[in-house]
């Protein structure tokens, strides 16, 4: 456990440095579990994510000597900013290095912070070797992203944060990769007030610590997760030491259901929350933890690629029926296609694009094929719509 007194001497030190950020009683998400549920708001914080709390405070507490040869970090994308932007703060220089496949995003914000950043390796782990390999040549000094009493210190100063914003607090529920966060979390909470509820929350993608405190080992994994921030294969010995003896459970989401928490925050709690962020409020909407009392979510970072954002829109809208794509053949012959348009015109669904194909060898000569997106109101609205084309008498093939 990391020391109340030393979290207290982070958040004295972070007070002018970092956002104190708000704590969100969300009435959507409350009344959908029925139980009070309120958002952490790291994705506020400087640089995105509340890295930069663990960042800025351990570079501060590095000797002269340490600070001059300079440091270097390795990381998936949020650490990277957070050690940037506080390594500019106190004008220390930095390398940060990144897997090759980090989001661009974060890649050029931690350039646009002051960082000089190396991409090594597909993973968050094989760019860690290489940093570790860097600090032999180069001299500088290791900023890791979660296993250090430091970083873990300046993390914990979110739940100094949250007993003072909420007192009452019943169960907190944290995202969790390497375990700084949720250390420093779980140390501020046992040591004032021991009958709140720690709860991480990792992919299936990646359980590390789930694996190594619910089987006792660490096992093969995917990286292949939309929560890149949280991909980490080997959770640090202090924070897994940390875990073992003061989080309450650990549980997990798939894929799906983190698609599915980043596009209910973003529509229904105008919230850009990024994968690794929002595997808290997944955990709640898809009822992994029994929830008894006030909780809250932690948001921990919103930095996430728009591409990807636009993937998962695409991806959540068509999965919930609000979107429909699909083929159909219709008469080479002028007023075919306007007959197939007014059936949809009449349903009230909404066009998106139409593709209009003549040479397609495998249509019977005489027939065009049609592709169409449309845009409906819900999965009912869509069936209607296709209940109706097919009465009409058209095939058609969803896509």
């Amino acid at each position: 456990m990391i020391s109340l007194e030393r979290i207290k001497e982070a958040r004295a030190l972070l007070t002018q440095i970092v956002h104190k950020t708000p704590l969100v009683y969300s009435t959507t998400l409350s009344e959908w579990v029925s139980n009070p549920i309120y958002l952490k708001c790291e994705n506020f914080q400087k640089t995105g994510s509340f890295k930069v709390r663990g960042a800025y405070f351990k570079i501060s507490q590095l000797s002269n000597d340490e600070k001059r040869r300079g440091i270097i970090a390795c990381s998936a994308g949020n650490h990277a900013q957070g050690v940037a932007y506080s390594s500019s703060k106190l004008g220390i220089d930095s390398v940060i290095v990144m897997p090759e496949f980090a989001s661009i995003s974060k890649i050029e914000a931690t350039k646009g912070y002051g960082g000089r950043v190396i991409l090594y390796g597909k993973t968050f782990d094989e760019a860690q070797e290489r940093a570790i390999e860097m600090i032999r040549e180069t001299g500088r000094t290791f900023i890791s992203p979660y296993d250090d009493p430091e970083i873990i210190a300046g993390q914990g100063t979110i739940a100094l944060e949250i007993l003072e914003q909420l007192p009452d607090v019943d169960i907190i529920v944290v995202p969790v990769g390497g375990g700084g966060l949720i250390s420093g979390i779980a140390s501020v909470v046992k040591s004032i007030n021991p009958k709140v509820k720690i709860i991480g929350v990792q992919t299936k993608a990646v359980p590390s610590v789930y694996n190594a405190i619910s089987k006792g080992k660490i096992e093969e994994i995917t990286y292949e997760t939309i929560a890149d921030g949280i991909a980490v294969k080997n959770p640090g010995k202090i924070t897994l030491e940390i875990i073992s003896k003061l989080v309450d459970d650990i549980v997990l989401v798939d894929e799906e259901e983190i698609a599915g928490a980043i596009l209910f925050l973003m529509e229904r709690c105008k919230m850009i929350v990024e994968g690794a962020g929002a595997v808290s409020v997944s955990s709640i909407l898809y009822e992994k933890i029994p929830l008894k009392g006030n909780t809250v979510a932690i948001l921990s970072g919103g930095n996430i690629d728009v591409n990807l954002i636009s993937i998962i829109i695409e991806h959540g809208l068509t999965k919930s029926g609000r979107r429909l794509k699909f083929i159909t053949t219709i008469p080479d012959r002028p007023g075919e296609l306007h007959k197939l348009l007014t059936i949809i015109a009449k349903i009230g669904a909404n066009i998106i694009s139409i593709h209009h194909e003549r040479l397609n060898p495998i249509v019977p000569i005489g027939m065009v094929e049609v592709e169409i997106s449309v845009e409906t109101r819900s999965k009912e609205h869509s069936e209607e719509l296709i209940s109706a084309i097919k009465s009409a008498g058209y095939k058609l093939s969803l896509i």
